[in-house]
């Protein structure tokens, strides 16, 4: 339970910190540009973090191998979130930033739920 707690923490900073970053850099970047930079460094940062707090994992063992495999859950995350913006866009030329945020938010739920079981089941695996 302690364990799901804190990975949810991290899960919910790393959700607002995308929706952030995303607000901040699509009126620069373009939608997808936006979402994949900050889902990115987001994903950097969630990877670290829940390596730490939510696994235990301490020290430079592993790291290489564990952020590699976080990139591949990344990866997943970002097909969900990309593709999402993209059928948005697609169904609703004209749809709003806000409309793009509430899609992101959706689609990052998704993926944040694959995220814990992948970190859990293999990225982590004790």
């Amino acid at each position: 339970a302690a364990q799901l707690a804190r990975f949810a923490a991290i899960g919910a900073m790393s959700t607002v910190g995308h929706l952030l970053l995303y607000a901040a850099l699509s009126p620069a970047l373009g939608a997808q540009a936006a979402n994949a930079l900050a889902l990115l460094l987001c994903a950097l940062a969630n990877t670290a973090a829940n390596r730490r707090l939510t696994f235990g994992h301490r020290g430079r063992g592993s790291a290489l191998r564990h952020h590699g495999k976080g990139l591949v859950v990344f990866l997943i995350g970002l097909a969900l979130t990309s593709g999402s913006l993209a059928a948005l866009h697609h169904a609703a030329p004209s749809a709003t930033h806000a409309t793009d945020l509430a899609v992101l938010l959706a689609a990052n739920l998704t993926a944040t739920v694959l995220r814990f079981l992948l970190l859990r089941a293999w990225v982590f695996r004790a």
